[in-house]
C-alpha cells in the first residue's frame, strides 16, 4: 500500500499532511553550540572530581568553567536563537 501512495516517510504521514520527509537542521549558532559546549566541560570536570575524590579543588574548577559558559551563553543572547 505504501508504495501506491508513494513516499509516505516515517509514519506515512506525509501523505495525509503533504509534507516532504526532509527534517529540519538543528537550530542555533556555532557561537551557541560552543558556549553549550563549555557548559558541558564544566560539568563533566565537576562530576569527575566528585567521583575521584572528592577533590573539590577540581569540583570548584568545573563549577567556575560552568558560570563562564554560562556567561558566554548570555553574553551572545543564547535564548535568541529559536526560529
Amino acid at each position: 500500500m505504501a508504495e501506491a501512495a508513494g513516499n509516505t516517510g516515517a509514519h506515512g504521514l506525509d501523505v495525509q499532511t503533504g509534507l516532504s520527509h526532509i527534517h529540519a537542521s538543528h537550530h542555533g549558532r556555532p557561537a551557541s553550540w560552543v558556549a553549550v559546549a563549555i557548559i558541558v566541560v564544566g560539568f563533566v570536570v565537576g562530576g569527575s572530581a566528585l567521583v575521584a575524590g572528592p577533590a573539590w579543588w577540581l569540583f570548584w574548577t568545573g563549577a567556575a568553567i560552568v558560570v563562564i559558559g554560562g556567561i558566554f551563553a548570555a553574553s551572545i543572547r543564547i535564548f535568541e536563537d529559536w526560529y
